[in-house]
């Protein structure tokens, strides 16, 4: 049998490493299925329950392991699902192929059913986008998604009508295609700087009696050559969310996080130094950055379009962060003077015993003790994945990288509910290591539906849920940075226990501080989907690492304007902070 067009698709994506692909049938793409079923002992299709899981789960796995993620929707509706989970990739710059079905060619335009312009739609979120007006061009379309993807960390869309997905292409190539021009081994390393650009950043960071690094997801793979650095410079290690993972919390050169979320030697650090590198990071909060005429700025990006995006930089250093950083340490002198770095590692301890006071074992149960209890149970080798909201303050702070650990999250789109599709797309992508989702309530009730897929599959994920049946960052947001009494951010409660058994999987509910260690034990060791939701404090606020007056003010305001919890909050940690501050 000749191939025809969805054929030489597939053939064409695997070439690029693709094994897996993630989404939901339909009608509008149904050639392509099956493309795929004729080939199910070489490429795997993950039947998810929303498109937008899958493009997450995509995403997730395109972050985990640097290769290419692949979703697929049918046209129309599926298509326009796609879109969240597409966005979490542009924004983060995670190689993600969508491949869309689409009406009849001869019936675009005519109002015709799932008749939705695909590639107008997609037109901001994807980096490479081109529909199929030809059978006979498949190939090539293929290969350029995929290049396009993989050398820009980008997006790549292909909306592919259903009528042509059946055509033959059976002896016709493109004449872009070259004999092995695929590769499941792509590279797209950048070269190091020029040797001047070198030699000018090192003359400023050996000049600085107060350095500090910034590192982002782009220095995951330079965790070596950013510890060799700051050892020599007496730099602290300041991480942005997405390179939590860069370095081991407890190395004595590492302050934690930077932001609301973050530590408060992070913002000493930064309020202090007279020189900062940063590394593969577009951290997008500017007002925890140095004062631009305090601290010469120095970046190590592969991206030259990212070079002082966020701050002001006399030396700009396009290349990997690998290579930029072997090439920039032989040129770098030891810095005896370590007062700035033991002052930064004196205050980190004071950090560290603080947040044993707020992991504290209470009723109700305090979120920071689970993230606590999970860094010390899960493997050296686990993978966390989590949700944006108050679960990310727990995590960041209390949930310790240490051995080969992964971590990410929605960074810069900072959507709500990635985290349990990233844990299954990560456990798809490493079947033998630990999958862990760290979320809240509100957060996995919106693609609540994927923990069927992981029992599907037999995904022997867990799933931790906060529970405090709340929005609680928009709550904080409403109270502290308003002044506003909490409105619309309560939610009704769910019993995700009975929920996870009804899939199929494993649920266990925890109400009690002294029930958290062994559930969370069982839950590991199980080998099956599990899901442990932990009812928690609803008035324990996620504290940023320094408070102000404004905020107090701002507290105080809700307070007086009828805050409904407001005696309840008042007698939390808030009320503690502040009464230090003042």
């Amino acid at each position: 049998m000749g191939k025809n067009a969805s054929d030489v698709l597939i053939e064409t994506i695997m070439g690029w490493g693709v094994d897996t692909v993630f989404g939901i049938p339909g009608d509008g793409i149904n050639g392509v299925m099956e493309a795929l079923r004729e080939r199910k002992d070489r490429i795997r299709f993950i039947q998810t329950r929303h498109e937008e899981g899958a493009a997450f789960m995509a995403c997730g796995y395109a972050k985990y392991t640097g290769r290419l993620g692949c979703c697929l929707a049918t046209s129309g509706p599926g298509a326009i699902h796609l879109l969240n989970g597409l966005y979490d990739a542009k924004t983060d710059q995670a190689p993600v192929l969508a491949i869309t079905g689409q009406t009849f060619s001869d019936l675009q335009g005519s109002m015709f059913q799932q008749d939705v312009n695909t590639t107008l739609l997609f037109q901001d979120v994807a980096g490479y986008n081109q529909e199929v007006i030809n059978p006979l061009q498949v190939e090539m379309l293929a290969n350029e998604a995929c290049r396009r993807a993989l050398n820009d960390r980008a997006v790549s869309h292909i909306s592919f009508p259903v009528d042509y997905q059946d055509a033959s292409a059976d002896g016709h190539g493109s004449m872009h295609a070259i004999k092995h021009m695929t590769t499941n081994t792509w590279d797209c390393t950048a070269n190091a700087p020029a040797m001047e650009d070198l030699e000018a950043a090192a003359k400023i960071l050996n000049g600085a009696s107060r350095p500090v690094i910034l590192v982002g997801q782009g220095a995951l793979r330079a965790r070596a050559e950013v510890i060799e650095l700051a050892e020599l410079l007496g730099a602290p290690i300041v991480k942005a969310l997405l390179g939590k993972a860069v370095v081991a919390d407890d190395h004595p050169y590492c302050t934690g996080g930077l932001g609301l979320l973050g530590t408060a030697p992070s913002v000493t650090a930064m309020e202090d130094c007279d020189a900062i590198l940063l590394i593969g990071t577009s951290f997008p909060y500017m007002e925890f950055l140095p004062k631009h005429d305090q601290a010469v700025g120095i970046q190590i990006d592969d991206k030259a379009d990212r070079i002082g995006l966020r701050y002001p930089v006399e030396v700009g250093l396009v290349g990997d962060s690998k290579v930029t950083l072997q090439a920039l340490l032989p040129l770098i002198v030891r810095n005896e003077n370590r007062k700035f770095i033991e002052k930064i590692q004196g205050d980190v301890k004071g950090w560290h015993e603080l947040m044993l006071t707020r992991e504290r074992e209470e009723t109700p149960i305090k979120p920071q003790q689970i993230a606590r209890v999970l860094s010390d149970l899960a493997t050296d080798d686990c993978i966390v994945s989590t949700d944006s909201g108050t679960i990310t303050s727990w995590i960041a702070r209390h949930f310790d990288i240490r051995g080969e650990r992964m971590f990410s999250c929605s960074g810069t789109l900072a959507t709500m509910a990635p985290g349990l599709p990233y844990a299954i797309g990560a456990q798809i992508a490493y079947p033998n290591r630990q999958s862990i989702a760290f979320v809240g309530d509100g957060g996995f009730t919106m693609l609540m539906g994927e923990f069927a897929t992981a029992v599907k599959y037999d995904l022997p994920i867990v799933v931790v849920i906060v529970k405090n049946n709340t929005l609680g960052q928009i709550k904080w947001e409403q109270i502290v940075f308003l002044g506003n009494p909490e409105y619309g951010v309560a939610l009704h409660p769910i019993d995700f226990a009975k929920f996870a058994e009804a899939c199929g999987g494993l649920g266990f509910s925890v109400e009690q501080p002294e029930d958290i260690r062994p559930t969370l034990e069982k839950a590991l060791n199980s080998g099956r989907p599990c899901v442990v939701e932990v009812v928690v404090d609803p008035f324990e606020p996620p504290m940023p690492p320094k408070v102000t007056l404004k905020q107090t003010e701002h507290f105080a305001e809700a307070l007086i304007r009828g805050e409904p919890n407001g005696g309840k909050i008042a007698l939390t940690l808030f009320r503690d902070k502040i009464h230090e501050l003042l």
